[in-house]
């Protein structure tokens, strides 16, 4: 660690990364840069995004000076809990996701459950969340809202899903937040306004905080005649009534 750096309060930060390019002085509060530059041990969904976020916070990084660890869908278990060691020895340790907040809908929230099991403080950083930034611009009920991840892919377990949102929405007076493959996005809009009701309310959040952002509601029967591209664009779904 640099000696001109200020130390950093040993503790597990939690560094949410942009989801579209763009400034990062738009996007991220300068603290987070801050922050980063007093830590050397990370863990990771990807080493190589992981190492282009660290460089583009900061140009004069010493990337090769720093330990990453691999936090992913495919990390087992038991691989996870001496990711921490490093915390264990009064060092401060940084966690950083492929895109969005660490531990939402994100792998790292298994070590984190871990760091707290241990006690060890974990300090969430604020960043953009598509869940809750596309949320704020649907229009939609933001006391009462469900994240559903993926939608199953199996064509009748998705009527099924769709369906199964479609009663929360109406029982619970519920928005249904979920996401799809980004070169799946034109399908799964035309899949829901062919399985649920016109009158039902589709938000779709594209490019979020990006150059290109665009968050748009309308009813489905809206979107059945309408004319969209948002393959291979980071978008996120809303439904409500």
């Amino acid at each position: 660690m640099n000696d001109n750096i200020t130390p950093v309060e040993a503790a597990l930060y939690l560094f949410p990364v942009p989801l579209s390019d763009g400034s990062l002085d738009r996007i991220l509060p300068s603290v987070n840069t801050q922050l980063l530059n007093g830590i050397s041990h990370f863990i990771v969904e990807n080493v190589r995004s992981a190492r282009r976020f660290i460089k583009k916070c900061n140009h004069a990084a010493d990337i090769d000076s720093m330990t990453f660890y691999v936090l992913n869908r495919q990390t087992p278990v038991t691989a996870i809990p001496p990711m921490l060691d490093a915390l264990a020895n009064g060092q401060p340790m940084g966690v950083i996701s492929e895109a969005g907040c660490p531990a939402v809908a994100d792998p790292g929230a298994d070590v984190v459950a871990i760091a707290q099991q241990r006690g060890y403080k974990v300090v969430p950083l604020v960043g953009p969340s598509s869940i809750l930034m596309g949320l704020m611009g649907s229009g939609f009920n933001g006391q009462s809202f469900a994240f559903l991840g993926y939608l199953p892919i199996d064509k009748d377990q998705r009527q099924k899903q769709l369906h199964d949102m479609q009663k929360s929405i109406v029982s619970r007076d519920q928005t249904q937040i979920f996401i799809e493959t980004p070169y799946r996005n034109n399908r799964i809009i035309a899949d829901i306004a062919a399985a649920l009701p016109g009158s039902l309310k589709l938000c779709v959040a594209s490019d979020i905080s990006g150059p290109n952002e665009s968050i748009i509601t309308r009813p489905l029967s809206w979107w059945v005649k309408a004319k969209f591209d948002y393959d291979k664009t980071p978008t996120i779904f809303l439904l409500y009534k």
